[in-house]
C-alpha cells in the first residue's frame, strides 16, 4: 500500500466514524427529545394522563430489551447490514411518528422506533471497536463515542423545545429523517462490512427468547409499577416473571455451545466493573434529565423552549469536558477517571437536591448543572472504554449491545423509582403541611430534592465499585486477548 493510499484509508475511517456518531447522537437524542413536547402531543391526539407515558415507554421497552440480542445479531449477520437496517427502520418509524394521527398510531410507530435503534446502536458501536485498534487510536474514538452518547440527552431537552416552540411537536420526529436518508447513503461508502470469526453461524433463540422477553417486561414492569405501586399484584407478577426469564437466561448460557452473551466475558473486570457502573450511571443520568425537567416546568414555569435552553450549559460541559477526559484516560487509566466521574456526578445530584422552590439558573441550576456536566464526560469516557477493554473482535457486538442494555435497563428502573419515590415524599409534605399558595410548588421541589439525594447515593456506590472492580491501568493495556489482530483481520475480511 502507498503512503497515498494509507492516507486515504485513514481518512475513510475517521469519515466513517463520523458516520456511526451522527446515527448515535440521532438515538441518544430520541431518548429525550420527546419529554419536552408531551403536553403538546397530549393536547393534539388526545392522550389521558395514563396513557401519556406510553410514548416513551413504548420506545424504552424495545430499545432496552433488544439491545443485546441487536449486538449478538451484528456480529453474526455483519455489522454494517445490521446497521443499515436499523438505521432504515429507524429513520421510516420517525417519518411515521410525525404522521401520527391518533394515540395508537404513535405509541406503535413509537415501539418501531425503539427496535430500530436497538438494532442500529450496538452495531455502531461493534464498527467503533473493529475498526480502531485497542490503545490511543481506540480509545480517542471512544472519547468522540461518549461525548455524543454523553451529550445527547441534554441536546435533546434543548432541541425539543425549539422544534416544538418554533414549528410543531411533529419535528421532533421529522429532523430524524434527512440525517438518517444522509448516513444511510454514506454508509456503504465508508464502513466496511465485518462479521465475527467465529467456526459456526448458529444462533441462540432460547437464550434470545429468554433474555429479549425478560428485559422487555422487567421495563414494562417498572413503568407499570409508578401507575399501580410496587406491591400491587400486577406489579409482583411482572417482576417475578422478568427475574425468572433473566435466570433462566443465564442458566441457558452457562450451557449453550453457542451462547448469545458468553459468560466469560464476565471473567474481565473492568467489563464487568464498566458495565455496573454504566447501569448505575444509566440510573442517577436518566432520572436526573426527568426531574429538572419537571423541576424548571412545573416549579419554576419555564416554557418548553426555555428549558431547554437551560440545558445548554449541562451540553457545552459535557462536549469540552469529553476531550479532557480522552487525554486524561490515556495517561491515567480507566479506573481513576471513571471514579472520580462518578464522584463529580454524585457532587451535582447533591447540589440538585438543594435546589430551592425559588431557584434561580445562575445561582442554584448554573453550578450543578456545570458539576454535573463534567462529571458525565469523566464517566462515560472511561466507562465505555472499560466495557469493551479486551474483548474479542468476535465478541465486539454482543460487547457493544452489553453496555447500552446496562445504560437503558439502568434508566428505565431509575425514572421508575425516582417517580414514585418524588411522588410519595409530595404527598407526605402535603398531609404535613398547612394548605398555602405556595404549598404545591413547595411540595413538589420536596419530592424532587427527595428524589435527588436517592440519586446521588447510587452514583456514589457506582463510584465504589469503579473503584474496587476496575482493574489497574497496566492490566488494561495487556488486557487484549491473544490472537485479536488475526481475528480483527478475519473479520474485516468477512463480507
Amino acid at each position: 500500500m502507498t503512503l497515498v493510499d494509507g492516507r486515504h484509508s485513514d481518512r475513510r475511517r475517521w469519515l466513517g466514524l463520523a458516520v456511526i456518531l451522527a446515527a448515535q447522537f440521532m438515538v441518544v437524542l430520541d431518548v429525550a427529545i420527546v419529554n419536552v413536547a408531551l403536553p403538546t402531543i397530549q393536547t393534539d391526539l388526545g392522550f389521558t394522563q395514563e396513557t401519556l407515558q406510553w410514548v416513551v415507554t413504548a420506545y424504552a421497552i424495545l430499545f432496552g430489551g433488544v439491545l443485546l440480542l441487536g449486538g449478538r445479531m451484528a456480529d453474526l449477520l455483519g455489522r454494517r447490514r445490521l446497521f443499515m437496517a436499523g438505521l432504515a427502520l429507524f429513520t421510516a418509524s420517525s417519518l411515521l411518528d410525525g404522521l401520527a394521527w391518533s394515540e395508537g398510531s404513535l405509541i406503535a410507530f413509537r415501539a418501531l422506533q425503539g427496535l430500530g435503534a436497538a438494532l442500529l446502536s450496538p452495531a455502531a458501536l461493534s464498527i467503533l471497536t473493529t475498526t480502531f485498534a485497542e490503545g490511543r487510536e481506540r480509545n480517542l474514538a471512544l472519547g468522540l463515542w461518549g461525548a455524543v452518547s454523553g451529550s445527547g440527552g441534554a441536546a435533546g431537552v434543548l432541541l425539543g423545545g425549539a422544534l416544538t416552540s418554533a414549528l410543531s411537536w411533529s419535528w421532533i420526529f421529522f429532523i430524524n429523517v434527512p440525517v438518517g436518508v444522509l448516513v444511510f447513503a454514506l454508509a456503504p461508502r465508508l464502513l466496511d462490512e465485518s462479521r465475527a470469526g467465529l467456526g459456526h453461524r448458529h444462533f441462540d433463540v432460547p437464550g434470545a427468547v429468554s433474555i429479549t422477553g425478560g428485559l422487555m417486561l422487567l421495563v414494562y414492569a417498572m413503568t407499570r409499577a409508578v401507575q399501580n405501586g410496587w406491591g400491587a399484584t400486577e406489579t409482583v407478577v411482572l417482576l417475578s416473571v422478568a427475574a425468572v426469564l433473566i435466570v433462566s437466561f443465564v442458566v441457558i448460557e452457562l450451557r449453550s455451545a453457542a451462547p448469545l452473551l458468553p459468560m466469560r466475558l464476565f471473567r474481565l473486570r473492568t467489563l464487568s466493573g464498566s458495565n455496573l457502573a454504566g447501569l448505575l450511571l444509566g440510573a442517577s443520568v436518566f432520572s436526573q434529565f426527568f426531574l429538572l425537567t419537571l423541576y424548571m416546568q412545573q416549579v419554576l414555569h419555564y416554557s418548553a423552549l426555555q428549558t431547554g435552553v437551560a440545558y445548554v450549559t449541562l451540553t457545552l460541559a459535557v462536549i469540552v469536558f469529553a476531550n479532557v477526559a480522552q487525554a486524561l484516560v490515556m495517561r491515567l487509566g480507566v479506573r481513576p477517571l471513571l471514579t472520580g466521574g462518578m464522584l463529580l456526578a454524585t457532587a451535582g445530584l447533591v447540589l440538585y437536591a438543594r435546589l430551592p422552590v425559588d431557584g434561580h439558573y445562575f445561582w442554584d441550576i448554573f453550578p450543578a448543572f456545570l458539576l454535573s456536566g463534567i462529571g458525565m464526560a469523566f464517566a462515560f469516557i472511561p466507562m465505555t472504554i472499560g466495557a469493551l477493554a479486551g474483548v474479542r473482535p468476535t465478541d465486539a457486538g454482543v460487547a457493544s449491545g452489553l453496555i447500552n442494555t446496562a445504560q437503558q435497563i439502568g434508566g428505565a428502573i431509575g425514572v421508575a423509582a425516582v417517580t414514585t419515590i418524588a411522588a410519595t415524599a409530595t404527598s407526605g409534605y402535603l398531609e404535613t403541611h398547612a394548605a398555602g399558595p405556595g404549598t404545591g410548588p413547595a411540595a413538589l421541589t420536596h419530592g424532587f430534592q427527595v428524589a435527588f439525594y436517592v440519586l446521588a447515593a447510587i452514583a456514589f456506590a457506582g463510584a465504589v465499585a469503579s473503584a474496587v472492580l476496575i482493574e489497574r491501568k497496566s492490566a488494561i493495556a495487556d488486557a487484549a486477548p491473544e490472537g485479536a489482530d488475526a481475528e480483527l483481520a478475519l473479520a474485516r475480511a468477512a463480507a
